[in-house]
């Protein structure tokens, strides 16, 4: 069975004490504005790219960008689609880097300061090259945001709430794409080439956001602890974990176990992307990682999120204004199934979640093959084949609730529990590249597959499906229900999951005062007594 022979022994006994919790978080304070202000900050990075995705998607039905552009088709369609992943994959050997000099909140300023730079330039493009090189640069911000905000939220949400908070991180995809295809909606009948110039200018939106409000959220607990800052990590919990309360049983313990686990991943972490592949707990992470990076842009949703003009036009719907309102409505019906399923994270283990999602996702694909065979036979007879056409546009909208038991909804929360803070970058970085690789490549060869071999084209995605059922089967571990301490080591030896947890005992059982001093050799100090005990 997948997932067997993980190191989950250790007791959770963070995790019981958050259960045993019974005040929601709207009734306290201080966690109330830490939740508030993740939203237009962290929650809103993802703004940039369902705005991107679907500007993208819009663009293309709008007459003045088609003619200001030449009328861009096949390659040259793919690759102004492409520059944004293309951008990306370029920023990822800086992520880690970058995230472990300057903490997760100036990562997020500096990839959003890059973002507005792209989106002005993106605006006052006068040729196709301008527009991509504007695209690339768009994308090398959206990493480093996108690694520092999933890890923010993970490191700064109470246990309890840390689920559905990291699920949301993604549904905020959705609302930038609505926001996009709202605005481009109400430009396509501008006559000017201001229809496309100010969806491209509102793409700096959610980025001037972040750069005005990040700073005002604290820093990663974590990131402090690594960083020697320990009375400010302590700060950071007693303020938004305890409400204040520097007695709170809770928060001692919660910091004694941050502690603790952070010093023993140091001891075994050389800090560079050798630890990836190190041991065979790290391989196997970074294989899953790998493959969830495909998995979530090879399961045919860039071919709905960039491509639906052109997938609708093949079943002989060409109007431009029922391909925006097609367009519209698809993205507030994604909304509604991402932030739904996002609240299922707490109900549901994430190996039957990821299951039900792929199976899912097959059935609809072959269905949604079947239809469009048969109304692009119907429409290329002259007679077109309406029961089909209406069974295609329901298989496009039969997709979104499928996609979100998994690949939206438990993407950053499952990657933020399988890797431990000393790898957390690197390891997300991993998982951005693959994912922005297999983006790059299925935006670019979709209209060239699409053009040369028709709905044929929708078979390679149904076989790709086939594969990641058996490999989400045999390969994904189970994490529900622990802390990110209690996962840290998922895949490696018994014995360092107990020394992080005796730590904790130390302060619960016994009730000794964890060690709030600044300097590495007392965490050391404190780490070699937990291991001398053990």
């Amino acid at each position: 069975m997948g997932g067997a022979g993980t190191g989950l022994a250790a007791d959770p006994i963070i995790t019981r004490l958050a259960n045993e919790d019974n005040v929601r978080w709207y009734k306290k304070p201080n966690l109330r504005y830490l939740y508030f202000l993740l939203f237009p900050t962290c929650m809103g990075i993802e703004l940039t790219s369902g705005f991107d995705s679907q500007m993208i998607n819009a663009l293309q039905i709008v007459p003045s960008w088609i003619s200001y552009f030449g009328d861009p088709q096949g390659s040259l369609k793919g690759i102004i689609a492409a520059a944004y992943s293309l951008g990306a994959i370029v920023s990822l050997p800086f992520i880690g880097v970058v995230n472990d000099k300057f903490g997760r909140r100036w990562s997020i300023v500096g990839g959003s300061a890059i973002m507005v730079i792209g989106a002005l330039i993106q605006g006052f493009a006068v040729n196709a090259g301008m527009y991509i090189a504007a695209r690339l640069i768009l994308g090398f911000g959206i990493p480093t945001c996108i690694v520092s905000a999933s890890s923010l939220i993970g490191e700064l949400a109470y246990p309890k709430e840390r689920p559905v908070l990291t699920s949301l991180f993604n549904v905020a995809y959705f609302v930038g794409q609505i926001v996009a295809a709202g605005i481009c909606f109400g430009t396509n009948n501008i006559a000017t080439n201001m229809a496309w110039k100010i969806p491209s200018w509102l793409q700096m939106c959610p980025s001037l956001l972040q750069i005005a409000f990040v700073l005002f959220l604290p820093e990663s607990p974590r990131w402090l602890v690594q960083k020697d800052r320990v009375e400010e990590a302590y700060d950071v919990l007693v303020k938004y974990h305890a409400e204040g309360d520097r007695e709170s049983e809770f928060v001692k313990a919660e910091f004694a176990q941050i502690q603790a686990t952070i010093s023993i991943e140091l001891e075994h972490s050389k800090a560079s992307w050798a630890d990836l592949i190190a041991t065979a707990g790290m391989r196997r992470r970074m294989l899953i990682s790998c493959m969830l990076g495909l998995f979530t842009q090879w399961s045919g949703n860039t071919l709905i999120s960039y491509y639906l003009g052109d997938l609708l036009a093949m079943i002989g719907k060409s109007d431009s204004v029922f391909k925006q309102q097609i367009n519209l409505a698809n993205s507030c019906w994604q909304l509604c199934c991402g932030a739904c399923v996002a609240f299922l994270v707490t109900r549901f283990k994430r190996r039957q979640m990821y299951l039900a999602c792929t199976i899912s996702l097959l059935c609809v694909y072959i269905s949604w093959t079947i239809s469009m065979e048969r109304a692009i036979a119907g429409k290329n007879s002259g007679t077109p084949n309406d029961s089909a056409n209406i069974a295609t546009i329901f298989w496009i909208f039969a997709y979104s609730p499928c996609y979100n038991i998994g690949y939206n909804a438990l993407t950053y929360t499952y990657l933020i529990e399988l890797w431990p803070y000393a790898e957390r970058s690197r390891g997300l970085a991993f998982f951005q590249l693959f994912g922005r690789l297999a983006s790059f490549f299925t935006t670019f060869v979709n209209p060239i597959g699409l053009a040369n071999v028709s709905w044929r084209y929708l078979i390679s995605y149904c076989c790709f499906l086939a594969f990641e059922i058996a490999f989400v089967y045999f390969m994904f571990p189970e994490t529900f229900g622990r802390t990110l301490e209690e996962l840290a080591f998922l895949f490696e030896d018994k014995a360092l999951a107990e020394e992080a947890t005796h730590a904790v005992e130390k302060v619960v059982v016994h009730h000794e005062e964890p060690i709030v001093a600044k300097g590495t050799a007392d965490a050391h100090a404190a780490t070699s007594e937990v291991k001398n005990q053990v």
